[in-house]
């Protein structure tokens, strides 16, 4: 055979692999809103940059018939591209080739890209959309599944691992988008569960859809399994773009710089009015949060699941930073057990890839209650206090209003190496509120006097004027300023050049036992 042949031959092979399991099952797929594999990577990365790897490879079983249908690729299309011209390492499932089933060979294919990923220090997305298991193949399908849990875990902080559930996702498959650091999903698509609803009514006669078991409004919205949540299958992976936009593409370096024309001394007016005058007045600390960063820009993390604490990320300065916050206009901004594992989770990430933290403060406290007891706030709570405490990276802290109790100490406080802490003339910080604290200190005086409601307005009303402002904490240095609202943006972004090389250290240690 010529060269000239086997080069047709080569052409031939590889169209060959890229038609999948055929027109008519991908025809299917877009019936079902649903892109191809190689169609999501088209969306997904820079056009003209995918390189595929391991495209002829195929199964090796021979049981059950599958020695009479073996097809290249063997459902799963791996490779690199860039994001913005920067490399990533991709994996996306066919689920035209047997339902994009993991097999030993498939699951080697995925195993071999995160293995370069960390080798070559750049970020990893997978597209899942696969049926599970491949039964045929029994535990060999079983090793491949634990082969990449595996490397899942090895890469978990070394570089970041973003995982899109384009279709079902059950048993044991869910398990290795669990343990990468955020998952998107997509609406009426994406299923995630680790049994389905058939096996739920056979064990405990729930009677349950795919959707209200396992799709992207539940994981979004009350398990917190989503962080991000897209009405297609193009809105999610352009959010993936965006999101790697932010992020560094491995431990050891800084997250990418963008310029902006934002100056950065520029002062906005409606940060004076937007903390109400009643303290117990509700506001959106979205508002606070677009008014600071970069050209408003702010892409929220799990913004449907334990709203009441705000987590996501933006530029200062052209610098891109983690916000964490406290939201007033949801349970007044207080910590349960939802917030405090949402807010642990994304603090531990950002300091994993040197992203720094900005803290905006409003919270009275953690919420109280037999459910919150029973369901473990104690240990939850410790959760977030102990990421802040571990994180190294800079973290800067704006107290807007309430900062009580244990709840003042938790958020990126002094005490626990703040590196830049202010305040705005409306904070607010104690062990407690003033009608809290009047109820304690005064029982008695308040009890014994002719009108008990008046006397404990007055006590509550001097307690505010003396202990309910941040003054106090400034003349011990907790804070390290109390400033103007309209100079937040400033002294951050002021604040972030100064903290640019910071280095900071946590004792020799194999790992800490956060308390989970």
């Amino acid at each position: 055979m010529s060269t000239r042949d086997k080069l047709e031959r080569l052409r031939e092979l590889r169209l060959q692999t890229l038609e999948g399991g055929g027109p008519e099952r991908l025809k299917r797929q877009h019936d079902k809103g649903k892109l191809g594999a190689r169609e999501r990577l088209d969306v997904l990365l820079d056009p003209g940059t995918f390189v595929e790897l391991d495209r002829f490879v195929e199964h090796r079983s021979t049981d059950f018939g599958l020695d009479q249908q073996r097809i290249p690729g063997d459902g799963v299309v791996t490779g690199y591209g860039k994001v913005d011209g920067r490399t990533v390492y991709v994996f996306s499932q066919d689920f035209t080739v047997f339902g994009g089933s993991l097999s030993e060979a498939h699951a080697e294919k995925i195993c071999k890209v995160v293995d370069l990923a960390v080798r070559n220090g750049s970020p990893v997305v997978g597209l899942n959309d696969s049926g599970g298991a491949r039964i045929q193949e029994g535990v060999a399908s079983l090793g491949g599944y634990a082969e990449l849990f595996w490397r899942n875990t090895m890469a978990s902080g070394v570089v970041p691992q973003i995982s899109a559930i384009l279709g079902p996702c059950a048993g044991g498959a869910v398990y290795s988008p669990a343990i990468t650091d955020f998952v998107f999903m997509v609406q009426g698509i994406s299923h995630m569960f680790v049994t389905g609803p058939n096996v739920v009514k056979t064990v405990t006669h729930e009677e349950v859809s795919f959707e209200d078991l396992g799709g992207a409004r539940v994981h979004a919205t009350t398990s917190g399994v989503a962080h991000f949540s897209r009405n297609t299958e193009i809105e999610c992976l352009q959010a993936i773009r965006e999101l790697l936009s932010y992020l560094p593409a491995n431990n050891s370096e800084p997250p990418p710089f963008r310029e902006t024309d934002d100056p950065h001394e520029r002062a906005d007016e409606m940060l004076v009015e937007v903390v109400p005058d009643v303290p117990t007045q509700p506001y959106d600390m979205h508002e606070v949060i677009g008014r600071i960063v970069d050209d408003g820009g702010f892409l929220e993390v799990h913004a449907g699941w334990a709203a009441n604490l705000i987590t996501g990320f933006a530029r200062l300065g052209g610098r891109p930073v983690g916000v964490i916050a406290n939201q007033p206009a949801v349970l007044a901004g207080v910590l349960d057990i939802d917030a405090s594992r949402k807010g642990a989770r994304f603090v531990r990430f950002c300091d994993a890839f040197n992203i720094p933290l900005v803290t905006f403060e409003d919270v009275p406290g953690f919420l109280p209650g037999v459910a919150q007891e029973h369901g473990g706030i104690i240990v939850h709570g410790a959760k977030l206090l102990f990421a802040y405490c571990e994180a190294t990276v800079p973290k800067l802290t704006v107290i807007t209003r309430k900062a009580y109790g244990g709840a003042y100490d938790v958020m990126s406080s002094k005490h626990i190496r703040g590196d830049l802490n202010l305040a705005w003339p409306t904070a607010e910080i104690a062990v407690m509120g003033p009608k809290g604290a009047v109820e304690i200190l005064y029982r008695k005086e308040i009890a014994d006097s002719d009108d008990p409601s008046a006397r404990a307005t007055e006590l509550e009303e001097e307690f505010r004027e003396k202990f309910a402002h941040p003054y106090l904490a400034a003349r011990r240095g907790f804070l390290d300023d109390v400033i103007d609202p309209r100079e937040t943006r400033f002294r951050l972004i002021s604040g972030l050049e100064m903290l640019a090389n910071k280095r900071d250290r946590n004792p020799p240690r194999k790992h800490g036992n956060i308390p989970l």
